[in-house]
């Protein structure tokens, strides 16, 4: 993701999308774990020659058993496949992985609100399902030997490998998966409440079946989105408080047990040996390091001279101007320091200053549009990024799903049943961002923005925009984690102060940073969302009404719009991908013309700078980064 200096917003992204395995650099490069992927990512497949046994079956209207799931269409995978195609079977085992992290820990439960959890701590856990990176809106069996669906989709059955193990050897059973989704729901991180908010029960058959019961039907999503479920073990809860901050090393299933933990400062991952799902079609090319550490910095400038240094072998660039005068040290110049421009093919990344709707100054749409006019994107793009991004115009930029022109077809149809709660421009007007021509002069702009704020009921008193109402000044706070992000903010800050606006740049420590983004303590933040291929219920914790005021939720901007959440519903119950396509696009425009957020910029590469001593598949995926998927090679290794 190319989000330069963008905050560690994207590795809150939702539940879909905001768990992966690896993360470099100051962003997550999209969690695997996928209850957030979509960048959320990774969930799905069977054994080859995988003979399937009965399922427990509770209704007529139930589907064959089967090892994977597609929301819409075919899967590209058949029960007998071998491998994704973006991993090598090949791929050597062994080595060892150093990557950077800004921030600190002190927490190894990633699933709780309370404290911040380690990074890497979700590759301890396998879930039901596994995605496809590939491919959009599948997933095939992970723990799950096959699953069977209702036809009315009111309930999902999986039936789990009877060779699943935790890693202190004992069976993992239905009972765990059970105890894993009440407990999440009920004590852990509210986002997961609010992403699997559809399910109603779950129960177990009998050892080795699971099934989820829906609150409603026809929703094609619900089966793979409860495949995302990271299976915890019930008997070492037994005695622990599950919702309380630990550094205790926990029990896991997955291709990773804790390391070395050294709070705050680093956390080692160290592959299972004999992990009992190591040769999984899902698995096989993955989690290839022996031992994977993360180290923990708290400046990002001094974390990149670390990477110089030799101190961590893997970074994910985010920052333009770094990418264009940061790597010319000698080992790059020697060739033992490889810099790579990947490319990255995935739905992009909808990232903007956000500003707080639940404050009554924000409320007024054309209030926040009149901001959007003091953002000259065009001169900070040539004299800040080194002109290395494009201008995010859609919350599903670069998909079939991004808004264009004027609503027709079915979307028109959706809009038009909204009309009275809608603005009038998402009929009349193609929606564009203010620009500029890039030379510093916002004069037009400025007139724009002046209009706008006086429509609002504001106006310039001894040079502060003020409230004509309450005599209060529009000052703002513009908070951060760290100070990657203090230059965009100051170049903003000093446009705004044009139009009578002071916005104070305020930088933070991370654990402050994410307590107040998490309880909507702030005027104006960084927001990230990473969206799917196959939106669905993650976008009611994005944008819908129950979760304005739901501490820690994707609704940052605190949207509570009846429009907004009748057209997720229709995405949510869409029968076809061309009706989920339609109500994407109606979603889309409904968000940009209500103007909640100011977008910023998005890139088409993934930028990576890696000391010498990997190697990767040839076929990428299309979806993420993939690091799961490269290895050490021996030869460079030595060779370094």
């Amino acid at each position: 993701m190319n989000d330069d200096g963008a905050e560690n917003l994207a590795a809150r992204q939702s539940v879909k999308n905001s768990v992966t395995r690896f993360e470099t650099g100051v962003l997550c490069m999209n969690e695997r774990f996928p209850v957030v992927r979509r960048i959320a990512a990774a969930v799905l497949t069977a054994v080859a020659g995988l003979v399937f046994s009965p399922v427990v079956s509770t209704s007529a209207l139930a589907a064959e058993p089967t090892h994977g799931l597609s929301v819409f269409g075919d899967l590209k995978y058949p029960p007998d496949f071998e491998h994704f195609d973006y991993a090598d079977p090949g791929a050597i085992k062994g080595g060892s992985v150093t990557l950077g992290r800004v921030g600190s820990y002190d927490n190894l439960n990633p699933y709780i609100l309370k404290g911040q959890a380690a990074i890497g701590a979700t590759s301890l856990y396998d879930t039901l399902t596994a995605r496809s990176n590939n491919e959009s809106g599948t997933a095939y069996g992970l723990l799950a030997e096959s699953i069977e669906v209702a036809d009315d989709k009111r309930w999902v059955i999986f039936r789990l490998r009877r060779e699943a193990r935790w890693h202190d050897g004992v069976a993992l059973t239905a009972d765990d998966v059970v105890w894993t989704f009440d407990t999440i729901m009920s004590e852990g991180h509210p986002l997961y409440r609010t992403y699997w908010q559809a399910v109603a029960t779950a129960e177990a058959i009998d050892p080795h079946t699971v099934k989820f019961s829906f609150k409603e039907g026809n929703n094609a999503e619900l089966p793979l989105i409860i495949g995302e479920l990271p299976v915890m073990p019930k008997h070492f809860w037994a005695e622990r408080e599950f919702a309380t901050t630990t550094l205790e090393p926990l029990l896991g299933s997955g291709p990773y047990r804790f390391g070395k933990i050294d709070p705050g400062r680093s956390i080692s991952y160290e592959r299972v040996d004999d992990y009992w799902g190591r040769n999984l079609p899902v698995r096989v090319g993955h989690e290839n390091f022996d031992v994977l550490r993360y180290d923990y910095y708290r400046d990002a400038s001094v974390m990149l001279e670390a990477f110089k240094a030799g101190d961590i072998d893997f970074r994910l660039e985010n920052i333009a101007r770094n990418w264009a005068t940061a790597y010319d040290f000698p080992a790059v110049k020697e060739g033992r320091v490889v810099r790579e421009e990947l490319p990255d093919q995935a739905l992009q990344t909808m990232q903007g200053f956000v500003v707080n709707l639940r404050q009554p100054r924000f409320q007024d749409r054309r209030v926040r549009e009149a901001l959007g006019y003091a953002f000259d994107f065009e001169w900070m793009n040539e004299n800040l990024f080194f002109g290395a991004y494009e201008r995010t115009h859609s919350y599903f930029q670069n998909s079939e799903m991004q808004a264009s022109g004027l609503p027709e077809g079915r979307e028109l149809e959706i809009l038009e049943s909204l009309r009275d709660q809608v603005p009038e421009t998402v009929f009349t007007e193609e929606f564009s961002l203010p620009s500029t021509d890039g030379s510093g002069n916002l004069r037009e702009n400025y007139r724009q923005a002046l209009r706008l704020f006086k429509e609002a009921g504001f106006s310039v008193r001894d040079g502060k925009m003020t409230s004509e109402a309450t005599g209060e000044n529009l000052d703002m706070e513009f908070l951060l984690g760290s100070a990657t992000f203090e230059k965009i903010g100051l170049a903003y800050a000093k446009t705004l102060e044009r139009l009578g606006i002071t916005l104070k740049v305020r930088i933070v420590d991370s654990a402050q940073y994410e307590k107040r983004s998490e309880d909507f303590d702030f005027d104006m933040i960084i927001g990230a969302w990473r969206q799917s291929e196959s939106p669905g219920n993650e976008q009611v914790d994005y944008w819908g009404s129950s979760t304005a005021n739901e501490p820690g939720s994707r609704n940052t901007m605190g949207i509570a719009n009846p429009a907004v959440d009748a057209i997720i519903k229709l995405i949510v119950t869409a029968d076809s991908r061309d009706e989920q396509v339609a109500a994407a696009r109606a979603l889309d425009r409904v968000l940009l013309h209500e103007r909640y957020i100011i977008p910023q910029w998005f890139g088409p590469t993934h930028r990576v700078a890696y000391w010498n001593k990997f190697s990767h598949p040839a076929i990428m995926p299309t979806t993420v980064l993939g690091f799961e998927t490269w290895w050490v090679d021996p030869e460079k290794e030595a060779a370094l």
